[in-house]
């Protein structure tokens, strides 16, 4: 598992927030996007105490993130779902009876309850942030699923929360607990592949119906009966209002009102761990984004290619591609100016990998690196994972209480990254991010 740390209070964090700047000057300036509130200080949880989680949205992912913890509850004892909630009823009931445990269409009345310690959050992207936030104000902690949120304004509120409230969220990219990036982490740190230069990624997909075109049940909306039956004012919350449109609720990713895209859907997945595998989690500088609908012209609004360029204050650059519409990835990489280091060979930075690899430069390298080195490829081997790592790890920081594998703090990182990046695309755009002022700007904040 991860290494941890300890968590902070809020004199300490503000104490060391004026010092060292970056990560921990986020949360500091993140304060000011949410006034603090009581939070509820939640359950006590006893050495023995099974840990009671409800989730908040079955659709797909939500059942099976419900499954995973149920599953994990069987092998262990650790946790119990006793609750699960949507706004389709035939989700909520289906699951409910699988699980044996209560249903509901409205997730107040699941962060209401004191016996729920955790909720785990797998709705469309535009209600991540306010459960998540109303949730740890009720005293739970909360595994919130990726992207951790849809707006830049809605990650900063999420950081002033986890600080002032103590609650510990981890955010659902279950492939940041695997062991590679925290390999590729250590050997970059090591002086393995020098000055850092470029990373590069990609999340490829290719199907027939085109990704996220789901089956849409017939006869299911506001004005169906019994299990066809969808609260739509409820779903829609804080997206702008409209009639009820079938391909919006069971296709959402698909309309930038409730998603981002391939940035928000695949490429949270692939610069995460990035942030992982750095010296520490940074914010872009730079952004730019390209692509566009070349094959499914089916109504969607987001792009089924899209590309995203970075550059960062550090001097090193990222580059990501994706498209829907061919399965073909690229090598997962990080280039430096000794070495490469090569993390998904596949390209495919949800697949499972045995080794690293670090390709030396031969060309370049000096005598010292040399001795230290060698001048060959170095396979250095990764640790096998169950899938449900990161779930568990997230149940074992409910009891310490210490930092999960993706913490808030580097998922607003990555946030900011691919919300930019959805911005620029949209505005045909150059977008610069402002690290003092934590704000995205069309002018660089060098200049």
């Amino acid at each position: 598992m991860a290494e941890h740390h300890p968590s902070v209070n809020r004199r300490d964090f503000m104490k060391k927030a004026a010092g060292v700047g970056a990560t921990l000057g986020v949360a500091a300036k993140a304060f000011a996007a949410r006034p603090p509130k009581a939070a509820s200080p939640g359950r006590v949880l006893g050495a023995n105490d099974r840990i009671n989680v409800a989730v908040v949205g079955v659709g797909g992912r939500g059942s099976y993130l419900a499954k995973e913890f149920a599953g994990i509850g069987e092998r262990t004892n650790d946790c119990k779902l006793v609750a699960v909630c949507d706004v389709y009823e035939k989700r909520k009931r289906e699951n409910a009876e699988l699980h044996k445990c209560d249903g509901s269409l409205d997730y107040r009345e699941v962060i209401n309850r004191s016996d729920v310690d955790a909720v785990i959050v797998a709705t469309p992207d535009h209600w991540h942030a306010k459960i998540a936030l109303e949730a740890m104000d009720r005293g739970k902690d909360v595994y919130l699923e990726k992207p951790m949120c849809h707006t830049i304004d809605e990650a900063k509120q999420l950081v002033n929360t986890v600080h002032e409230s103590k609650r510990v969220l981890q955010v659902g990219s279950q492939t940041t607990s695997a062991d590679q990036w925290w390999k590729a982490k250590k050997a970059i740190a090591d002086g393995m592949i020098g000055k850092m230069l470029m990373s590069q990624g990609s999340y490829h997909r290719n199907s027939v119906e085109g990704e996220w075109n789901w089956d849409i049940d017939p006869g299911a909306g506001p004005d169906g009966k019994g299990d066809n039956y969808i609260d739509w004012k409820t779903w829609l919350g804080p997206a702008p209002k409209r009639s009820f449109d079938a391909d919006r609720f069971f296709r959402f990713r698909k309309y930038w009102d409730y998603s981002g895209g391939i940035a928000t859907d695949l490429f949270f997945h692939v610069v995460a761990p990035l942030n992982i595998c750095w010296a520490q989690p940074q914010f872009p500088h730079r952004v730019m984004a390209s692509g566009g609908i070349y094959v499914f012209k089916d109504g969607r609004e987001v792009p089924d290619t899209f590309n995203l360029l970075a550059d960062f204050d550090s001097d090193n650059t990222l580059a990501l591609s994706s498209s829907m519409a061919n399965s073909r990835h690229i090598p997962g990489l990080i280039r430096g100016h000794e070495a490469s280091i090569i993390m998904v060979e596949h390209g495919m930075f949800e697949g499972d990998t045995d080794h690293i690899t670090v390709i030396p430069e031969k060309r370049v390298i000096k005598d010292d690196y040399k001795a230290k080195w060698g001048v060959d490829p170095i396979n250095i081997p990764v640790e096998e994972k169950p899938r449900w790592a990161h779930m568990q790890n997230f149940l074992e920081c409910v009891r310490s209480r210490q930092k999960p594998v993706l913490d808030v703090d580097t998922a607003f990182h990555a946030q900011v990254l691919i919300s930019m990046s959805v911005q620029a695309y949209r505005e045909s755009r150059v977008l610069f991010w402002d690290a003092k002022a934590l704000k995205v700007t069309s002018k660089s904040p060098k200049a």
